[in-house]
Parts: structure tokens; sequence; C-alpha cells
């Protein structure tokens, strides 16, 4: 308390007094960043005992990076960084309930800049659910050969161990009585008990590893503690990142009137059958007609495929697990393809290949063959690989970031599909993306096409935390409650779609309003520069000047841009929610009973009524839905226009929606889907709109929103 305050004052005194006789400005400087770190440190395990009195092998100190001067933006909150002989690693994130995967790096040297990397688009892709980014990486320095391959994964597990059990050496706990501190520690930070860790790469299968570390030591989310495992809801099972994708992709197509699920549609990608987001993607449409695909390995071409017998031999493969486009049935490829290994020196082209891939010359290395993949006249072109392959002619290879692909990697105006996929992370850069998007291409972000995966593990968490009720006073035992999670499987990826529905719609409804639509979106930008929340350099958003000139040409945002602007307009919002009375209105419940699924609010409603994170949900909630509906500039006009906070808004928005059943209208139209033009479709949900945005402005202005609000839409 506060002797601790005066002691510290008398050292930092001390310190000064001392600093004062260094004559070297750059010794000075760097001293003064020691003192600096010194004082941004909140936590270290430093002084917890081990049992037998040794000293400690592995120490880590925890980090509020606010405080800690000239690090680069973007800066997280809290960022712990472990340190042993054995393995290093470190943790980013962006709050106090965050998640994210923790991953095996490969990258002594810069770990963190790959970590910080990951997990700018983790927030981004977090804006759907109620945890905001975390992303962790850890680097095994003692690894055996990677011949010895059960002694190099042993070795990679017990590192990826000591990095878990340190986390939560620093991590509070809850317990009946309340927070209980880790021993020995003393907490210049407020009470912190939530850390959730997901896979990641190399990680993949270390959810359970991570759950029993958890359960040993009591922390209080239980196998809540690292999603996928077991007794969690399987990615690859569900499908759920390609489905999410997916609905992206189905949206690019219905506005140019193309029904995916009954036209036929030319696809070309990155992966193979074997993986989650390749596999599961290429068998959510049977007209798919996949002309070309790489992976790592191998090169697969099929000028002329057969639907329905290349759909069959999709199936097979994904169904054998383990395999490669090798293990594809020769016979059933078209005249003129083949599967042709990567570390051929050349390979033969046929007229027909060379026809559907647009490819002048009869041979080709394979990476000129994988760059014209890549560049094919297709439909679609869709990622499940790991790999950035595509960047913007103002970059350089280096500056995409994956040496590995610097052969084969094109830019974006040279991509001639109608619509790209992102399944995967980081397929392209953003400005990549930006400069596709201006030469024609639809696509979105990484970020918000596979956003399904992060949001299902989300669900799966806060399920597990409601359940926590009935499993504690003897309801549900855990054979019941595993069997609970398994019988809901299928309306929790409903639930997760509809975000995936809702995102992709509302980029499309910003871009539709064209050039009126990119002046409120400047608003917008400047808005959340003055929140300190956004830095458009870091974000590749254009500044005014540049936006000022692209709308005299009469263009305005891309898709990509809005993508980026859509989450940072629902983060912003979300805080602003969090903070006011709204969450506590009782009239809000139904927005946290619509989160759950149905066999749980009706079996357990006061699980879902009490829940730890109920606040927090009906933030993300109303964040999510009323940026999704209302625009992604809504908030910053409605204030602008009104003077109203976020709180006024979201009531006045829920009365709005409620007195007008604008939900019921929006579903009328969702109906339409195939049976008008895809335009015409967007049109409607445009005037709808409209409308929204009308009403609450009248209700803000003629309404008093400052009491509970059942009584208003009732009137």
């Amino acid at each position: 308390g506060g002797d601790r305050g005066a002691a510290e004052a008398a050292v930092r005194e001390g310190i000064e007094a001392a600093l004062a006789d260094v004559t070297s400005l750059d010794e000075d400087r760097i001293l003064r960043r020691f003192v600096n770190l010194v004082e941004a440190a909140v936590r270290t395990n430093f002084f917890q005992k081990a049992a037998d009195g040794t000293p400690r092998e592995t120490i880590a100190f925890k980090f509020a990076c606010t405080k800690v001067s000239g690090m680069p933006l973007p800066r997280p909150f809290f960022e712990i960084f472990v340190y042993s002989p054995r393995v290093e690693g470190l943790h980013l994130r962006y709050g106090y309930v965050a998640r994210g995967g923790l991953r095996w790096s490969d990258r002594p040297e810069d770990f963190r800049t790959e970590i910080l990397g990951l997990v700018k688009a983790q927030q981004v892709k977090n804006a759907v659910i109620v945890p905001v980014g975390a992303k962790g990486g850890f680097f095994p320095k003692r690894l055996p050969p990677a011949s010895d391959r059960a002694a190099w994964l042993a070795e990679g597990t017990e590192s990826y161990r000591i990095f878990i059990r340190t986390l939560l050496e620093l991590t509070d706990n809850f317990v009946a009585e309340g927070i209980a501190p880790p021993a020995d520690t003393v907490r210049h930070d407020p009470d912190d008990a939530y850390l959730v860790v997901a896979a990641d790469k190399g990680t993949a299968t270390f959810s359970d590893i991570a759950n029993a570390l958890s359960l040993e030591r009591g922390h209080w989310l239980g196998d809540a503690f690292a999603s996928g495992g077991s007794q969690g809801y399987d990615h690859k099972g569900m499908g759920i990142t390609a489905r999410g994708a997916w609905e992206a992709v189905k949206r690019h197509f219905r506005e140019i009137d193309v029904d995916t699920q009954a036209d036929p549609v030319t696809v070309v990608g990155v992966g193979d059958m074997s993986g989650d987001v390749f596999g599961n993607g290429m068998l959510l449409s049977r007209t798919l007609k996949l002309v070309a695909a790489f992976d790592h390995r191998d090169i697969f071409l099929d000028p002329t495929p057969d639907m329905a017998a290349s759909f069959a031999e999709r199936k097979r493969l994904f169904d054998l697990g383990r395999s490669s486009w090798a293990d594809y049935d020769k016979s059933l490829i078209s005249a003129g393809g083949g599967v042709f290994s990567r570390a051929l020196k050349a390979i033969p082209l046929s007229a027909e290949i060379r026809d559907v891939l647009g490819f002048e010359r009869a041979s080709a290395s394979p990476a000129e063959l994988m760059q014209a993949i890549l560049k094919a006249p297709v439909d679609l072109l869709w990622f499940g690989g790991i790999g950035t392959y595509v960047r913007a002619t103002t970059e350089t290879d280096e500056e995409a970031g994956d040496r590995a692909n610097d052969a084969v990697r094109i830019t974006g105006p040279e991509i001639r599909a109608k619509a790209v996929g992102e399944g995967a992370n980081l397929g392209l850069t953003q400005r990549g993306r930006i400069e596709a998007a201006r030469a024609g291409v639809r696509l979105n972000t990484d970020a918000i096409d596979n956003s399904a995966g992060v949001n299902t593990s989300d669900v799966e968490v806060n399920i597990k935390i409601a359940l926590m009720i009935p499993e504690r006073d003897g309801r549900l035992d855990a054979d019941a409650r595993n069997a609970l999670l398994v019988a809901m499987t299928d309306e929790v990826a409903h639930l997760v779609l509809r975000n995936n529905e809702l995102q992709t719609l509302a980029l499309s409804l910003a871009q539709h309003r064209g050039l009126g639509e990119a002046g409120f979106a400047m608003r917008t930008m400047q808005a959340l520069e003055a929140e300190g929340r956004l830095d458009r350099a870091v974000e590749y958003l254009p500044d005014d000047a540049t936006l000022t000139e692209r709308m005299r040409r009469g263009e305005g945002l891309t898709r990509p841009e809005y993508a980026v602007l859509l989450a940072y307009a629902k983060l912003s919002l979300y805080d602003a929610v969090l903070a006011s009375p709204v969450p506590d209105d009782p009239y809000f419940d139904r927005e946290l009973q619509r989160y759950f699924p149905k066999a749980l609010r009706e079996r357990f409603p006061d699980a879902v009524r009490g829940h730890r994170l109920r606040r927090e949900i009906i933030a993300t909630a109303l964040s999510n839905i009323i940026v999704n509906r209302g625009g992604i500039s809504l908030v910053t006009r409605l204030t602008d226009e009104t003077g109203a906070d976020a709180a006024t808004i979201a009531k006045a928005y829920a009365v709005t929606r409620d007195a007008f059943g604008l939900m019921e209208l929006n579903a009328a139209i969702d109906e339409l889907a195939g049976r008008i033009g895809g335009q015409a479709q967007i049109g409607l949900y445009a005037e709808v709109q409209d409308l929204l945005v009308n009403r609450i402005v009248w209700f803000i202005r003629n309404l008093d929103l400052a009491g509970g609000i059942a009584p208003l839409v009732a009137r």
C-alpha cells in the first residue's frame, strides 16, 4: 500500500541522482529505458517459491504496455514475457477478457514480430466475440534434430507445458470466496483471472494438454481454458471455419446473380483435401469445378473436371485423413491434367491446361506454374493453406514476411479470379487486398472470412462457464454436460454462421451506398483517431487527402478497408456500451438469451442469467448487431447529429428495431435470396437500414431514453 509507494519513490530518487552522473547520452537513454521497463512491469513469478526451495528455472514478467515508452504500435494491453534456458515465449493481449491461439514458432530472432502481426489480425477477427484479441508464441531452444521425430515432438510439447504453466503462475483465480491471487506475488495491477488459450500453428493437438495443466492448477475455467479439446467443438469435424468463409463466397456471387450451390463455379486454390479449411471448403458445393490447386508438396491440374465424379473423389481424399494430391485417382482426371511434384525441374503443360489458366508457354517451372494458378481467369480463388501469396505492387517480397513463398507470390492486380475466399490467415497482405479490390476483384479480409473458428471457440468457452452453475450444485454431472455440448453442435454452428452472413452484408451495404458512405467513413476514422483507438498508417487506411482524391475520381473505400473499419467501430461501441448501465437493463436479457443455444436456455435459464460474463456478452451482441444493421458509420453520424452517447444510441436502436418489427422485415428479405436479383435484394436491405437510421434519430430527439426501455417498446 502506501508504504510501498513511499519506498518506491525513494528508490526512484536515488536512481535519478545516479543518472545525473552518466555522461554518455546513449548510456543515459539505455538506463532510462530499463527504469521505465521495471516501472511498467506489474507482476513477476521471480519471487514465487519452488516446493524444494531451489531457484526458478523459468522467469516471467507481465508488462502494462501503455507504460512502456517507445513500444511500437499497435500496443497490446498486457504482455507476458517468459524466459528460461529451455524455452522463450510471450503472450500479448488487448484487454482483460481476451483470447487467441498459441503458436510453436520457428523464428528465434523475431518471434515477437510474428506474434504482434498475428494479434493485430486477431483483434479485428475478435470484434464478433466477447474477448478482444490475444496471441502467444513460444520457441523451444533445445530441440533435437527434426529427423528424430518422437524426441523432437516430446521436447516441443514439454516446452509448451513450461510456457503454459508459467502463464498460469501470473494469473489470479476465482474461488468460492472471490479472487485468489498467486502466492508470493506482488500485484501492481487489478484482479486478472480470465486467461484462455487456443490452438495455432504447431499446437493444433495440444488443447487437452493445456486443459490438464489448467485442472492441475485448479484454474477456475477448468477445461474451458483451451477450446477444441476432446470435450469441446472440433473445428475440422464441424468444418466451421470453411463454412463461415463460404458464406462470404456465396454473398460475393449472389450479388452478381450466381448461385454457388446450383451453378457451376470454376475454382483454383491453395491447399489439399486433408486440410481443414481447404478440404471442408471444397466439399461445400456439388457444382464446383476445381481446375487447379497446389500445396507444399504437389500441383494438381484438372482442366475440365466432371463435377460429380471430382466431388466424390475429393470426399474420398478428405475422409482418408492423411492424404495428399498424389492420392487422387488419376483415371478421374480430365484430358491434359495430372498431379506433379513441386520438386520437378519443369512441368509440361497441355493445351487444355494452358487454356484454362490463360498461360502461353508449353512448359513451366513449378514456381511459374503456381503463379499461373494464382493468376488464373476463373470464378473463385480459394485460400486454405499456410503462406502469403499476394502482395501489393508497392510492397517488396520481404515486406510480405513469408520467405518460403517469395518465388510464387503475385501482386493484387494480377488476380483474374472474380472473387477470393480467405479461409486461411494472411494469404494476401492487406495492401495487396486493397489493390485487388480496386482492380475489381470481390474480396473481404481473412479476419472477416474466417472468423467462424474463433467465434465457435468463444461460444464453447461461454457455454462451459454457464454450465459451471448447474455442475457445482449437482444438477449436471460431467457425462451429461459433455453429452449436452455434443447435442448443441449444430445450433452453435448456426449461431456462428449468422455472424458471417451479417458482417459481409454490412460490407455490401457500405459499398452499395457509394460516395456518401465514404464521406461518413472519413468522419468515423477521424473520430476513432481522436479516441486514440485507430492509427490509419498501421491499418493501411487512407488519410483524408488520399480519400478525398479517390472520391473526386468517383471511388470510395474498398471492401477490405471497410472490413477493418467495421471491426474498429464495433470495438469502440463495445467499450462504450460495457461502461454504461445498458447491459444491466432487464430488457437486454433477450440479447443474452439469443447468444446461447435453445437447449441450454430452456434447461438452465438461471445459468444464462447468472453468467459471469453476462454484461460482456450483452455488450458484444449489441455492438455487433447495431453496426451490422445500422452501418459502420452509424454511431459517429448519430453522435454528430444528435449529441447522443453510445448508451442512448443502443437503447434507441432496440426501441426502433422492436417497435417497427425490423427483425421480421429483414428475415423476409433474406428469404428472397435467388428469387430476385442480387442488387435488388441489397437495395431492399438498404431501405430497411434507412428506416432504422431515420427512426433512431426521431426516437433520440422525442423520447426520454433515460430509464428502462420495455415500456417504450410496448407503447
